[in-house]
């Protein structure tokens, strides 16, 4: 007789066994809570030697401006917020020359709030868009008076929530009017920054990626006064059109040294002796 092989012979005469399995493990239900999301990592910080020449050029500029200021006349932190307003497509000395006849029958938001439209255009005009400016008033100021109960908010958020008032408006109230410290970029400090190759044109042309690029550089005390030091070397010597490169006190740190004249006394003709003001 021919006997099974070993393996198949016991498992033919094994004893069934008594033991119980236990029951499968039930599978886990899908996860059905939020999605976790992967946060964008933080910019790289600025090269080294990049900051070093930004501070270099704002230590010489504040040399060089030691009077640098906000050239708007203001007296409060609602002053401040309305001739800011109107600065826009104008100078600030046209501004500044409406200004006592602006806040004479209106000093603060609750009377301009309740203006008659026809006279608060009248005073206004000589600023440009004074039907739309005057529209910006009328709105801006009953939102204070609805909102904040008259007064100018101190913080970012609350002012860029207010008609007619973006970041750079807002960033000068709060360094000027209430010492928070804030980066305006303006036409000058965009333009500047691209030069002094702070940020590359693209960033320069978005005012908010500006700000942050150009922030990034500077201890955040130094911000307001930043702004003012960069203004006042655009509105005086760094122009648009010509820069007077051959009078420029930070030329040596500048790669765009040689957009305009180099010529000392060339570019001594152009320098403004006040800005556009």
């Amino acid at each position: 007789m021919r006997v099974p092989p070993r393996h198949l012979a016991s498992s033919a005469t094994a004893p069934t066994s008594d033991v119980t399995r236990p029951d499968p493990v039930p599978l886990r239900a899908p996860y059905a809570g939020p999605v976790p999301v992967r946060t964008a990592a933080p910019p790289p910080a600025p090269a080294t030697a990049l900051v070093r020449r930004a501070r270099k050029i704002d230590r010489e500029l504040a040399r060089t401006y030691p009077d640098a200021r906000s050239e708007l006349d203001y007296d409060n932190a609602f002053e401040l917020l309305v001739v800011t307003v109107l600065s826009a497509q104008t100078t600030d000395r046209r501004v500044n020359a409406v200004r006592p006849a602006l806040f004479a029958p209106y000093p603060d938001a609750a009377t301009m709030a309740a203006a008659d439209r026809e006279g608060l255009e009248a005073i206004i005009k000589s600023t440009g868009f004074f039907r739309a400016k005057a529209d910006t008033l009328l709105k801006l100021s009953a939102a204070l008076v609805a909102d904040h109960g008259g007064e100018v908010p101190r913080r970012l958020t609350d002012l860029v929530a207010l008609p007619g008032v973006g970041r750079k408006t807002a960033n000068v109230v709060l360094g000027n009017a209430f010492a928070i410290p804030g980066i305006t970029v303006d036409t000058h400090v965009a333009r500047l920054a691209r030069r002094f190759g702070w940020v590359d044109p693209a960033t320069a042309a978005d005012a908010v990626k500006a700000e942050h690029a150009i922030g990034a550089l500077f201890p955040k005390r130094d911000w307001t006064m930043l702004s003012h030091h960069v203004i006042w070397h655009g509105r005086r010597v760094c122009h648009a059109s010509k820069p007077a490169c051959g009078a420029c006190t930070v030329a040596r740190w500048c790669p765009s040294f040689g957009e305009g004249p180099t010529d000392p006394q060339t570019a001594a003709a152009l320098v403004k002796s006040e800005g556009r003001a």
